[in-house]
């Protein structure tokens, strides 16, 4: 389906954008970000992300089933030759980020993220060969190919226990911790190798630092503790993070993000970047995405900072000047809690307690009704429970995230004949 043929602007006078959308809510309305600033947008939408696009102000809307890269090229390319070479294509997804790259590659677009940028920030072994180089701690890694063998492989990383990662997926998905060779040789056969690597099992506590970076350097930036971890949330477990004080712990984790991001070669763009802090004190890369974080982190940055990490996101990407700006003003300490789904579906919502007047920190909560089913696997923005606090200091919030865990008491039962066997209590904790 297409929206909107006419172009409102002149071709060759006007930058065009070309956006690769898959979000319908609030961080999807690019007309926003823009805030009039004069252009020709085209958008490549999902049908669940056309509810947020501007429909009258648009050059055009294409929506699609799919926005796989050899799916969307002819589409780009015909676009291109009626309106001209894009100044910069965009997506926001992670899903979506490369292909914009590989897009803006194949029709010859100099704005936007370069393809060797990107590929640094999706493959997981070369965004760790290229922070290891700069001299920062990486944990121990080794790409697969069909040569791989359990053994050769932990010997090679210095012994077990080890992580087994897809290079280019986002969160915890298809991520596994294997903790013997038989394990690992499991694990490797039910996998592509190519698709995969292996690295160091790091032990400690694992921080996430958000912001946006402008001429090579932070224009903004927060940093955060998790409860819990994304692959606790994979296996049901609530996960969630609190935003650090002002100090010492809190400028060391940013100062080593910038030095990791500085040898990742970023320059303008918004980025979620993930430390772990072993026993020691020792600081080490984990990760990290050319996006904002995602969960509840763009919706607490909104309320307690005022940014909005998906339009300076965006900006940034197209080469616009930021919008938010720093007006010295402390912000309150924060945090964020979310419940996934049980792991038996279908299941139905038997309890659940609502905390929003119980405890004083949290001041946004997100429940299903009593009786609501569950059908669907979930993600980081759908679960179970949803809660944002707002608190004066870290040590505050976080009493108040545990708080939460130990009363929110949530309990689902399966629905006869859905596959289910026992009722579940989703876990604390």
């Amino acid at each position: 389906m297409t929206i909107g043929t006419t172009p409102p602007y002149t071709i060759g006078t006007t930058p065009l954008y070309v956006v690769l959308n898959r979000s319908g809510d609030e961080f999807g309305e690019y007309h926003r970000f823009l805030d009039g600033t004069p252009c020709r947008t085209v958008y490549l939408t999902t049908p669940g992300g056309l509810p947020a696009l501007d429909q009258d102000g648009a050059t055009e809307i294409r929506v699609l089933d799919s926005l796989a890269h050899d799916d969307v090229l002819p589409v780009v390319r015909e676009i291109a030759g009626r309106l001209g070479t894009p100044d910069a294509v965009f997506g926001q997804s992670e899903y979506d980020i490369l292909t914009a790259a590989r897009l803006s590659a194949d029709l010859g677009v100099t704005g936007g993220y370069g393809l060797d940028l990107v590929r640094r920030f999706k493959d997981k072994p070369a965004m760790k060969r290229a922070v290891g180089d700069a001299g920062l701690r990486v944990p121990r890694f080794c790409p697969l190919d069909d040569s791989s063998t359990a053994e050769a492989v932990a010997e090679a990383l210095g012994g077990l226990p080890l992580v087994l990662k897809p290079r280019a997926s986002a969160g915890s998905e298809g991520v596994t911790v294997v903790r013997s060779t038989a394990e690992l040789e499991l694990a490797l056969s039910g996998v592509d190798p190519s698709a995969y690597e292996c690295e160091e099992y790091v032990e400690g506590d694992i921080f996430h630092v958000d912001g946006v970076y402008r001429s090579g350097s932070f224009h903004f930036v927060s940093a955060s503790q998790y409860v819990n971890t994304c692959l606790d949330y994979a296996h049901g477990r609530p996960l969630g993070s609190v935003l650090l004080d002002e100090g010492p712990e809190r400028a060391g984790l940013t100062a080593f993000a910038g030095s990791c991001l500085k040898a990742l070669g970023l320059r303008d763009g918004a980025f979620h970047l993930e430390v772990i802090r072993r026993p020691g004190g020792e600081l080490v890369f984990l990760e990290v995405g050319l996006r904002p974080g995602g969960a509840q982190v763009p919706f607490l940055h909104v309320d307690l900072y005022g940014i909005d990490l998906f339009a300076e996101a965006f900006r940034a990407a197209i080469g616009l000047p930021p919008l938010w700006r720093d007006t010295g003003a402390p912000a309150a300490g924060g945090g964020w809690l979310i419940y996934p789904t049980p792991g038996q579906l279908p299941s139905r919502v038997t309890h659940r307690a609502s905390l929003r007047n119980v405890v004083p920190e949290v001041y946004h909560e997100e429940l299903p009704p009593v009786g609501h089913v569950m059908t669907g696997p979930g993600s980081y923005d759908v679960g179970t429970g949803i809660f944002r606090f707002r608190g004066e200091t870290a040590d505050g919030v976080r009493r108040a995230v545990r708080t939460v865990m130990e009363g929110y008491g949530l309990r689902t039962e399966p629905i006869e004949g859905g596959g289910g066997q026992l009722p579940s209590e989703q876990p604390h904790g």
